[in-house]
């Protein structure tokens, strides 16, 4: 009985986590070039920011996210994630202690792809 609840605690286990595994999608030159250049005209801007301004621009991007009537544009969408992703490095200066979750949260951001946005859009009309 108690390899039984092993056998299907591990196969739970492995289907709750299986997404996890998966490789991300890789965002095309055009889009990376995009990012690159919002990323250097925002840098500045982003590591000067109050944690009250992030609240603001972090809750504006998900509000629009999640409205189904409000369709960002690529540079839009890239403009939000990427001044997320810089703000991130801020936060590993802040606190150099939290270096590598920074870093890891601003890969993620920047990993972002729009069209993954424009299909979970697409999905929110149904």
């Amino acid at each position: 009985m108690r390899i039984l609840i092993k056998i299907i605690f591990a196969l739970l286990f492995f289907s709750v986590f299986e997404g996890s595994y998966a490789q991300p999608k890789k965002l095309s030159t055009d889009d990376r070039i995009l990012q690159d250049s919002l990323y250097k005209s925002n840098k500045k801007k982003v590591l000067n920011f109050s944690m009250k301004e992030f609240d603001a621009l972090f809750f504006d991007f998900f509000s629009k996210k999640n409205n189904p009537d409000i369709v960002l544009t690529k540079t839009e969408f890239y403009n939000y994630t990427v001044q997320i992703a810089a703000f991130s490095d801020r936060l590993a200066k802040l606190y150099p202690n939290q270096k590598e979750i920074a870093e890891k949260n601003k890969e993620n951001w920047l990993s972002e792809n729009y069209e993954d946005y424009l299909e979970y859009k697409a999905s929110q009309k149904k």
